[in-house]
């Protein structure tokens, strides 16, 4: 399951009429809950086989660093990569 906790997220900012997406660190809890979502919501995604197998199957490629859920963890830490500049915005 820590493989799939993000460290950080964008989170949209409206500041002068433009809205920047800013870097902001994640809070454990809310961290562990978006990897229990992104997890659970490949594994419905994946069909022909049963809920148990495909939830089982995304935990393990979870496990092993690869799969859905881990590169959808490294799409949002490079979304925040990508935004760095604006992280003087958070407040």
């Amino acid at each position: 399951m820590d493989n799939v906790k993000p460290l950080v997220e964008v989170r949209p900012r409206r500041v002068g009429g433009a809205t920047y997406q800013v870097p902001v660190e994640v809070p454990a809890e809310r961290a562990e809950v978006l990897a229990i979502r992104w997890i659970v919501s490949f594994a419905r995604s994946k069909k022909g086989m049963p809920i148990a197998e495909r939830l089982a199957r995304e935990l393990m490629d979870a496990y092993k660093g690869e799969g859905s859920s881990i590169k959808k963890r490294e799409d949002t830490h490079k979304m925040a990569e990508a935004n760095r500049a604006f992280a003087h915005y958070r407040w």
